[in-house]
């Protein structure tokens, strides 16, 4: 067992004339995934910079969507709230910080996408187990959620205002 007969990635070789063990991706292959050809869409980023807009239309089935996969993923850390209280912070791991502070606030999408693709400090990625459009649906849900926070009853249009009064006035 000691004794393997196998190549090591990326690693000088022999065996082969140009010296190397992993061979190059054929020509016009494709992913098995499909052409991803989008890269802010896949990556996050545009020309190596975050993007600020998400690559998806913004409607209520992604939003909802998100929500779902949110509870489901990033919750039990983050809490449902965003705010780094959830149940396995309650259980003794290491809080997050709150998705409402002015630094989380104010970065781009890109950055939330690429922090669910690759993971930062003690989180994981989530690349394997959240398809892309799901990490986007999680980040316009997470922008949602931070809104709403700090919502004040001036950013809710006239006709919703209107149904909210009618609702506070019954007994």
């Amino acid at each position: 067992m000691h004794d393997q007969p196998k190549f090591r990635g990326l690693r000088a070789n022999s065996f082969f004339s140009d010296g190397r063990s992993a061979r190059p991706v054929i020509e016009d292959t494709v992913h098995r995934d499909g052409l991803r050809d989008d890269e802010a869409l896949y990556t996050g980023k545009a020309g190596g910079q975050f993007v600020d807009a998400l690559p998806l239309p913004l409607d209520r089935p992604l939003l909802v969507r998100g929500h779902e996969r949110f509870d489901v993923f990033c919750a039990p850390c983050h809490g449902r709230l965003g705010d780094g209280r959830g149940m396995v912070v309650r259980r003794g791991l290491s809080q997050p910080p709150s998705f409402h502070i002015d630094r989380l606030k104010s970065v781009q999408v890109g950055y939330l996408f690429d922090v669910i693709t690759n993971g930062f400090g003690r989180m994981q990625d989530y690349s394997a187990q959240v398809p892309v459009r799901d990490r986007w649906a999680i980040v316009a849900y997470l922008r949602a959620l931070q809104l709403s926070q700090d919502a004040t009853i001036s950013d809710v249009p006239p006709e919703e205002r209107a149904k909210l009064d009618q609702e506070a006035a019954r007994p």
